[in-house]
């Protein structure tokens, strides 16, 4: 399976990391259509194609993301769209690439530096691990801007902090820092700038060196029981305990806990 570089999005599949790394510098790596369309390919690829154990998604120059380009993005008519562009629009760009974050069984590590806005902060919330540098800043720009959350915003963030928290960032547009971002539980670490290579490096490499299968269905299990009860819940473990323990890597984390020593998974 190939994954090729768009104009504004770099794709390079190495050993077992799929890097997507946002390349519009000059933008602040805003995103236009071109990178959706392609990251929105390159997940749904990964999530089937057993060779990538990691995705990891990060940015050139400065910033990570300033968000969606809305510029650009309605630019490519001079007539007005006709009512309910944006609502036909949406479910074929951000609104998939979220749930496609969200729910491909492949883990997900966003590094970030300099400002995550709008689009750009909910690549890091839909990510399955975020690291940041300090100084980074993350901020929701809707309020600043006259219109309202977009994708998955107001449902991300509730969950991952609360409601109140979730109003300060939402409704009056606190900015915040790496270190707050840390501190809150919104992403999983923040580092020093100096340090943030080294530290994505050894989080991407402890992942993809973990038991694919397991980590997966781990994953599904976690985003799948917010909506459910206790009883489909429990029916969800049992056909995930059933799955992950026919694996390889269920095969070898036995023997290596039987010959007492550290298992080498190979993710399947």
């Amino acid at each position: 399976m190939t994954y090729d570089s768009v104009p504004g999005l770099l794709a390079d599949h190495r050993g077992p990391v799929l890097h997507l790394t946002l390349d519009r510098a000059d933008r602040r790596n805003a995103v236009n259509d071109t990178m959706l369309d392609a990251m929105i390919g390159h997940l749904a690829a990964a999530g089937v194609d057993e060779s990538v154990r990691v995705i990891r998604i990060d940015a050139e120059g400065p910033d990570f993301c300033a968000g969606s380009d809305l510029i650009a993005n309605n630019a490519k008519s001079e007539r007005k769209p006709r009512v309910g562009s944006t609502q036909r629009r949406l479910p074929n760009k951000a609104n998939r690439l979220i749930p496609l974050l969200l729910e491909t069984q492949v883990p997900v590590v966003a590094v970030v530096r300099g400002w995550a806005a709008g689009l750009g902060f909910h690549l890091a919330l839909a990510s399955d691990f975020c690291i940041a540098a300090e100084d980074a800043r993350f901020w929701e720009p809707f309020m600043a801007r006259g219109f309202t959350p977009d994708s998955g915003a107001a449902w991300l963030l509730p969950r991952l902090v609360g409601m109140v928290r979730a109003r300060q960032l939402l409704m009056l547009g606190e900015e915040l820092p790496g270190t707050t971002a840390a501190e809150w539980g919104i992403i999983h670490g923040a580092h020093p700038d100096t340090e943030l290579d080294a530290a994505a490096a050894q989080l991407v490499g402890r992942l993809a060196a973990a038991p694919t299968v397991a980590l997966g269905l781990t994953k599904w299990l976690l985003h799948s029981g917010n909506g459910l009860d206790l009883d489909r819940h429990l029916q969800n473990e049992a056909m995930a305990l059933e799955l992950s323990s026919r694996s390889e890597d269920f095969k070898e984390g036995l023997a290596a806990f039987r010959d007492k020593r550290d298992a080498d998974f190979t993710g399947r």
